[in-house]
């Protein structure tokens, strides 16, 4: 009963955490940068900055929640993300915002998906952990779908200041209270047949860790890339702003839609097998975007088969991660993997930006994308069936 309910709890948390503290910048960027007199590229750098500070915090985090839990942490991290977005809504200079920004992504870290995601793999048997993190995925990933509008009202209405005080009372109101009552310390589940836990130093000996790092990286570049420029994209080859804004708004649905089809193939296939196959639809829709997305159903099409994969590894992640080393371990094993995916969600856009610049047209941007996509799906292909007990030999 208490797993079930720190299951609805986190689902609630993550989908205004997410919507308040990570989603709600894109409706800030054009105010913000207009009231501080500054460029939208100035601007856009302080989200930049907030990610890679939430990546340099990860592998404290992830040691922090394996000693001690998500209850503390995710509490103080949901109440410090309303506060920074109250210091938001007073800034008046570019310095002011990139400071506010960078404690967000300190924030975020410590309330955001990687330690709900601890949570629920503590919480969780293996054979329950797929459901669990479905049920935490599906709920969250309408995140875009609710905050993107309601920001936008409250900016239209009121202006940017006071939607973010709003926001934050949202924050304050709803994620810390949940953290704070619903989260308690993990239940003792069946011990392995080994005792003893692996140790990070022999995950980092493993072959196969390296090889879902590389996955996870490669996927998460590619999904940053197609996130940020598909609208500029579509309106490049010739479809009309709405149409554009519309049909990438599918992602949102249909990143729900990729995690249902994953966790029902997962009890019929290798989870790595099912990954690695979405992963390879991404890269064909890519490659073939730019040939078709001109014609109007042949460009939802591609949106269509990319955005099937959107929210695959975020939840296949901690599925491959904990059947595979030890859940004991599992926020700084994880928190190891998530440094560099998160430093290719903050840089991949700008790079792409820069090959756009560099070659005058979105072609090379999403055959480069495809190509990143093919290299996901064939790493994954190629992670072995190692057992914990031989990662700690190889230890």
């Amino acid at each position: 009963m208490r797993a079930t309910a720190i299951v609805a709890a986190l689902a609630v948390t993550q989908t205004v955490g997410y919507g308040t503290l990570y989603y709600a910048f894109a409706v800030f960027l054009i105010p913000v940068a207009r009231d501080l007199n500054a460029s939208t590229t100035a601007v856009t750098g302080s989200f930049t900055a907030s990610v890679l500070a939430s990546a340099a915090l990860a592998v404290p985090v992830g040691r922090w929640l394996d000693r001690h839990g998500g209850r503390a942490l995710m509490t103080a991290g949901s109440a410090a993300g309303a506060l920074l977005l109250v210091a938001w809504s007073r800034i008046d200079s570019l310095w002011q915002l990139y400071a506010v920004q960078i404690g967000i992504g300190i924030a975020s870290a410590a309330c955001l998906y990687e330690a709900a995601f601890a949570v629920i793999i503590a919480w969780h048997t293996p054979a329950r952990r797929p459901s669990a993190l479905l049920a935490l995925t599906v709920v969250a990933g309408f995140a875009s779908t609710i905050f993107l509008p309601l920001t936008g009202w409250l900016v239209d209405q009121h202006g940017w200041r006071i939607a973010l005080l709003v926001l934050a009372g949202l924050q304050m109101l709803v994620t810390v209270p949940l953290h704070a009552v619903v989260l308690r310390g993990a239940p003792r589940l069946p011990k392995p047949q080994n005792p003893a836990p692996v140790r990070v130093r022999a995950v980092l000996a493993d072959r196969g860790f390296w090889l879902l790092a590389l996955a996870f990286t490669a996927n998460t570049a590619a999904i940053a890339v197609v996130a940020v420029h598909t609208v500029a994209a579509l309106i490049t080859w010739g479809h009309s702003p709405a149409f554009a804004a519309t049909t990438a708004g599918l992602f949102g649905v249909l990143s729900v839609t990729g995690r249902l089809v994953t966790t029902g193939l997962q009890r019929r296939f290798r989870t790595t097998t099912v990954v690695a196959a979405i992963f390879a639809v991404q890269g064909v829709a890519a490659a073939a975007l730019p040939l078709t997305g001109r014609g109007t159903v042949p460009a939802i099409a591609g949106v269509i088969g990319f955005g099937i994969g959107f929210g695959v590894g975020s939840i296949a992640k901690p599925v491959l991660l904990a059947d595979r080393y030890d859940t004991r371990r599992y926020a700084t094993i994880a928190a190891v993997l998530v440094v560099p995916m998160t430093v290719a969600k903050a840089t991949a856009p700008l790079a792409a930006a820069a090959i756009h610049t560099a070659t005058h047209g979105y072609g090379s941007v999403f055959a480069a994308t495809a190509a990143v996509c093919l290299v996901a799906a064939a790493a994954l292909a190629a992670v072995p069936r190692t057992s914990r007990a031989e990662v700690r030999s190889v230890g």
